[in-house]
This record gives C-alpha cells, sequence and structure tokens, in this order.
C-alpha cells in the first residue's frame, strides 16, 4: 500500500498513461467503438474530458440507457479494472472503504498464544489484515494506468454518504487511524451514475462533468442490438426498436431501456422469429416489461398496435 505517496508523482504517471490510450476524442469513440459500446458526440467528449483533465463525471439518465456500461467501456479502453461501487440506501463508509479481517486477526492471536509468541497490537493493523472495499481498491491500484471506479446509482444512498464521497474523492487519500494516511497511488477514473430518484447535492455536482444519456433513436438501437446480439437480423432488429419506441410513449412503471431492448432480441432470436408479430409479442412481453402493472398497461392497447399492425 502506498502511504503519504506525493500526489504529483503518480499523477502526472497516470495522465501520460491515459493520453497514450486516448490522445484525442476522436480516438476514445474509435476505441469505445472497438469494444461495442457506441457513442454520440456529446458522451464521447464528456469521457474524453473525463479521463485527460482528469475530472469525476456524473452520468445521468433513465434506467437501461448504458451509464453503467459506458464505464466498462472505458474501463476495457483502459486495460484497467473496473471497481464497482453500488450504492443503496443505508450504504456507510465503512462499506465502501476499507474493514479488517477480524477472523484472521483471531486466527493470528491463537496461533501467537499456541507458539508462545508475543504480538503487539500493531502486528494485528497491517495490510495483511486489510480488506480493501471498493473506493480503497481504487485508490491504491498500482497502474499501470488509472482503475476506474464506478460509483453505480449514487442517488439511492443517502445525503452522508454523498457528503463522505465528496471529501474523499476530493483529496485522493483516506485516514485509517491504524495505519495512518494512505493517498492514492494512482488516482481514479471516477464514473458516478444517477437515475435521478432524487437531487444529488450542488458541491458534488460542482466538482463532477455532466452528461444526461437520453434514449438513443431507432437507428442506434438497432446497430446496438445487433452488435450484442450476433446475427439478428436487421428486420426483426427494427421492428423490436419501433415496439420499444411505441412502449416509450405510455406512462409506464419501468420504461424499456437498451437492456431491456436486448433481452428481447435474445429471446426472439432464440425461438427463431424473423419478423415481430403479435403473437411473438405476446410470447416474449416478460422479457420486455418487468412490471405487472405494465403488462396490463400494454395489453390494454393491444399486441398489434405494439408491434405496429395496427394504431390501437
Amino acid at each position: 500500500m502506498s502511504q503519504d505517496v506525493p500526489d504529483h508523482a503518480t499523477g502526472d504517471a497516470g495522465r501520460r498513461a491515459v493520453a497514450q490510450v486516448v490522445p484525442d476524442a476522436e480516438s476514445l469513440r474509435a476505441a469505445l467503438d472497438a469494444t461495442g459500446y457506441l457513442t454520440d458526440t456529446g458522451l464521447t467528449t464528456a469521457l474524453f474530458l473525463a479521463l485527460r483533465l482528469p475530472q469525476p463525471l456524473l452520468l445521468e439518465g433513465e434506467p437501461g440507457v448504458g451509464k453503467t456500461e459506458a464505464a466498462r467501456a472505458v474501463a476495457a479502453v483502459l486495460g484497467s479494472p473496473l471497481i464497482r461501487l453500488q450504492c443503496y440506501d443505508g450504504l456507510d463508509a465503512a462499506e465502501a472503504l476499507y474493514e479488517w479481517n477480524y477472523p484472521r486477526q483471531l486466527l493470528s492471536i491463537r496461533l501467537a498464544e499456541t507458539h508462545g509468541t508475543a504480538l503487539a497490537e500493531a502486528d494485528l493493523f497491517t495490510d495483511a489484515f486489510l480488506l480493501r472495499r471498493p473506493v480503497l481498491a481504487a485508490l491504491t491500484h498500482p497502474g499501470p494506468t488509472p482503475a476506474v471506479l464506478l460509483i453505480d446509482e449514487i442517488d439511492r444512498a443517502d445525503d452522508d454518504f454523498e457528503a463522505f464521497l465528496l471529501e474523499v474523492l476530493a483529496e485522493a487519500s483516506v485516514t485509517i487511524p491504524e495505519i495512518g494516511t494512505v493517498r492514492a497511488t494512482m488516482a481514479p477514473i471516477v464514473v458516478l451514475t444517477s437515475n435521478r430518484t432524487r437531487d444529488l447535492h450542488d458541491a458534488l455536482k460542482r466538482r463532477c462533468l455532466y452528461h444526461w444519456i437520453d434514449y438513443p433513436d431507432t437507428d442506434r438501437v438497432v446497430e446496438i442490438v445487433r452488435r450484442r446480439v450476433p446475427g439478428t437480423p436487421h428486420s426483426l432488429a427494427a421492428d423490436v426498436a419501433a415496439a420499444v419506441r411505441r412502449l416509450r410513449t405510455l406512462e409506464m412503471q419501468k420504461r424499456p431501456g437498451i437492456a431491456e431492448s436486448i433481452d428481447w432480441i435474445s429471446a426472439l432470436t432464440l425461438l427463431g422469429v424473423e419478423r415481430l408479430n403479435p403473437a411473438a409479442a405476446d410470447r416474449t412481453l416478460g422479457a420486455l416489461v418487468k412490471y405487472r402493472e405494465d403488462h396490463e398497461l400494454v395489453r390494454e392497447h393491444g399486441m398489434a398496435w405494439l408491434v405496429g399492425t395496427s394504431d390501437g
């Protein structure tokens, strides 16, 4: 573990490594495309700035539009680990940072007693007994390129955790009472995602780049799903993209995103469907629509409306 390492030394090395991989925005776009993640100019620019400034990037948008996949794709481009912190109500600092391996400490105590060996308290609080949680793991990643720290669904965490996270990211360090200050070995690339279930504090937003990811248009959906489900006929992908667009005009509990569209295509392809029709849509609706109320709403409009063979 790196303790009290000057920020500029490892920071410069990380920036140089990233610059070699993504010298400009177009290079990043091509590299993301090679991983199978398609971006537009706005998202490409936001990701490029997050990598090269560097600065945390807050991605907001409806569930299923590809926010999490953006972080995965960036990690793949850099050849870095993706370290994910899934946020939820009640998440605290210990679960994000570290904890001590108490069973291993207890075992060491018993072994020392068995062998009659003196064991000081400091011997129990070393790196060997430290369990790194996502934030600390990202801060101590040795390189050669920075880790990508994905703080997923930050809007699900509470205000106290958001304030804690702001401090840690601003300093790129954390203090462990038994060890001391641990500074970033190589400051991570930080991507935060939010589904906007609540508003985030202005203090956090001020320190982040921001980009809203909207639902892609029909042509982009066709291209994405055909990449993710190889062998999908263009006609079937176009049918699904059009049907999903119709669904998004309804007041649903959960409008389908790209992930659900891919699931639906996979199910239809597995069943040998080449063109979407009311019967096939009815059989596979559970791959696309995940709430009972939404099922009822879709059925009220009719499968013919969904597949575009009737105005409903």
